[in-house]
Formats: structure tokens, sequence, C-alpha cells
């Protein structure tokens, strides 16, 4: 039974510090008294300016790259792949986390069971990445394809699995014992802890938790006034509303059950009013509405792809592509004009699977979404496709030669 952003999640970070977008991304709504216009004024040109220089010492960041994370046990790496215009793509290192890669109980093709274990964030042109099996996440700087300046901090629970990024702020999803979100501000410096964010999920696992019992992922609302968490075995989504300073506005979580069975993966449409959640137990798609108090309303029941586990899922413009890891196989979904979803083809099928190409898991997007990158755990292999105009997905290439799963395996993909 096997996801986030998503898969890869990029930020673009305009001016005002308040404000903020990655694929997914984020403003909030600001309200002022009258007689302190004038103080909030020089208040906001004040943070403008130092906010404008946080990241100074930051180049570029990533281009044309593609990111694999290696989840070794001895050792956690990241492989990178330069990508050309084409898709193609070619090794171009192989960079150490400084932390050790993670195994959860009885995973059958993927070690952390989550996705958006690997995130790109272009706000501050770095890298971020989940060492479950030390408990700790790491930061690079990025310059084009190179890693540079690796922090590791304390993930502030058991067994990272997932990372979500609004702003200049990110929230790692640690999956064992209880369960937790973890806040951190994103500095020049790597990440620093958010005194005040922590939050538990109320979870029973182990320290290395079962694959089926761990949440799934952990994800902003475009507007950044929710953080999300999928839990499998609780068949629930949990929604933490949020406080203009990247704090959590409650204690516990508002949990709403989940449409479908198994939430895994979330995503959101081009215009961020809709909220995607595959479900692992038939395959299934939910569309929702998330309200600012955390409450769920679903918008279009769940939809059936006809293929086996669907747990990842993506988006590119106003495709959706989503990993069965049951089948190996990838499906792509189109949502029209009025939010309404469907399947590319009857099948449910935008790409046929082949033989080296199984036990399909995470999947990225690159930034200009013509390029969709897709892990096979199985066959330690990536395949990249080129985004056609009805949404199927032709192959362009396949990278080789990364980690397989069999005691762990790779896990984690970002593209740009």
């Amino acid at each position: 039974m096997h996801s986030s952003h998503r898969g890869h999640r990029r930020t673009s970070q305009p001016a005002d510090p308040r404000a903020g977008h990655r694929a997914k991304s984020r403003t909030r709504r600001i309200v002022i008294g009258g007689g302190a216009l004038a103080s909030a004024a020089a208040v906001t040109v004040a943070v403008t300016v130092a906010s404008a220089g946080q990241y100074a010492e930051s180049p570029a960041g990533a281009d044309h790259a593609v990111f694999v994370q290696g989840n070794e046990l001895d050792g956690n790496t990241i492989h990178v792949f330069a990508r050309g215009d084409d898709g193609k793509l070619s090794p171009s290192g192989t960079y150490a986390t400084g932390g050790e890669g993670g195994d959860q109980v009885d995973a059958p093709t993927d070690s952390l069971a989550s996705q958006d274990s690997l995130v790109y964030d272009d706000g501050s042109g770095m890298l971020l990445a989940v060492n479950a099996g030390s408990g700790t996440v790491t930061s690079f700087r990025v310059e084009g394809q190179e890693l540079k300046d690796r922090k590791v901090v304390d993930s502030g629970g058991e067994f990272p699995a997932g990372i979500a990024v609004h702003g200049r702020v990110a929230y790692v999803m640690n999956a064992g014992g209880a369960g937790s979100v973890q806040g951190f501000k994103i500095t020049s410096k790597g990440l620093k802890p958010l005194r005040g964010s922590h939050r538990s999920l109320g979870l029973d696992n182990e320290d290395i938790p079962r694959f089926d019992t761990s949440p799934g992922e952990v994800e902003f609302t475009p507007d950044g006034r929710n953080l999300v968490v999928t839990t499998k075995g609780n068949n629930t989504v949990e929604v933490f509303p949020m406080k203009r300073n990247g704090l959590p506005a409650v204690a516990e979580p508002v949990v709403n059950e989940s449409a479908g069975g198994v939430p895994f993966a979330i995503s959101f449409d081009g215009t961020g009013k809709r909220m995607l959640v595959a479900e692992a137990e038939k395959s299934t798609v939910t569309t929702y509405q998330v309200k600012r108090d955390g409450k769920l309303k679903v918008l279009q029941q769940p939809l059936a792809s006809g293929q086996e586990v669907l747990c990842w899922l993506v988006r590119a413009g106003d495709f959706f592509y989503g990993g069965n890891t049951g089948n190996s196989t990838v499906t792509g979904y189109r949502m029209d004009k009025h939010g309404k979803l469907a399947l590319t083809n009857e099948v449910g099928i935008a790409t046929p699977p082949s033989a080296n190409s199984q036990g399909v898991i995470d999947l990225a997007v690159t930034e200009d979404e013509k390029f969709v990158y897709v892990q096979n755990a199985v066959s330690g292999t990536v395949d990249g496709f080129r985004v056609e105009a009805d949404g199927a997905l032709t192959k362009v290439t396949t990278a080789e030669d990364l980690p397989v799963f069999e005691e762990s395996g790779m896990e984690g993909i970002a593209a740009v």
C-alpha cells in the first residue's frame, strides 16, 4: 500500500515577506488598525528591505537539474543530474547529506512511504532533504547543479519523512512515534527551529513506523493559511490553521475523515482553490476545498483510475500525474476550467509500463511543466517524460544505477 510536492515543490519569493508562492503557494490576509497605519507602513518598509537581503549570499539557485535522494541506510546521499532542454539526464555528482536514510517496517517498495521527502525551494536556492534514520534534516545551497554549504539540524521528532515550504518557513513531518510537525525558519545559514511550532499528530507508532500507519505527506495550502497532513492508518486528512507568523493557530489539528481509503499524497490545482488527495486503497483521487477553519468540503467524490495502489500525485499545468506502485504505472488526469477532474484516457495510463520501470514511487515536475520524472524503486531507475498536449507522457530519458529497493532504497525527487 503506497506519495507531496511534491514530488517536488518550488517557491517563488516576492519582495513582500508576508507573501510567498511555491508550486502551490501562499499569501496571508493582513488586517491593520487605522491608528497604526503610519507605523505599520514604516515597519513594512524596513522588513521588506531586510527580507530582500535575507538570502543575499545565495546565488541564482538550481538550473536544469533533477535531484534524487538515495536514502541509503549507511549514509544518505543526493544524486544530481543535469537536465537538457530535451529532458535527457546526465549524472552531475553525488553528495552526502551527513545523515542516514531510513526504512519503514514492512514497506513493500518505498522505504519512507511519503511524498516530498526531498524539496527544492527557489526562494532561498536551497535543497532540503530528510535523514529518516538519524532524525535530522539537511539543507544545501544550490548553484546550478552543484550542492554546497551543507547544514544539518535535528528534525524535532522521530523518522522525518516529508517537508513543506511556504515563503520563509519550512515544516518537517516526523512519522515515528506519535508523529509530529516541526517548523523551521529558512535562512541564508540553513534551517533554524521555529519556537512554538511543534505539534503532535497523536499517532501510535514505534520510533520506526509501519509504512501503512505513518503519515503520507505534509503540505501548505496555496494561500499559506493551513498546513495539511494525511494519515494513512487513521484514514484522516488533518489540518492546522496557521497564523501569519508561521505558527499553528491550534494546539491540535482539525481532523477530517478522508472521503477515500488510505489518503496519501496532496496536490493543488493552478488556482490554489482545490486540493486533490490521492488514496491508495482503491486508487482514487478526491477533490476538496480547504476552509479557513481547517474543515474540508468535498467538491468531487473519489475518482477511480482502475490502477493499483495510487500513492503519489503531482501537477503539470491542467494535468495531474499519479504513481501507482501496485502495477508500476502512471495515471494521467485532466482538470477542466470548472474544476472537474477526469482521466486523460479510458484505461487510466498516461504512459505504457516497461520492464525497466518497476516499482513506481515518487514523481517530480519541472518548473516549466514540460517534463515529469518518475522514480522506479525496484529497478533503481528514474524515467523522464515529455508532457504532450493531450496529457500523454512520452519517455525521453532513463537514469540508471540508483539505489534499488531491497533493505531500503531511494525515495525523494525534485526537478527544476
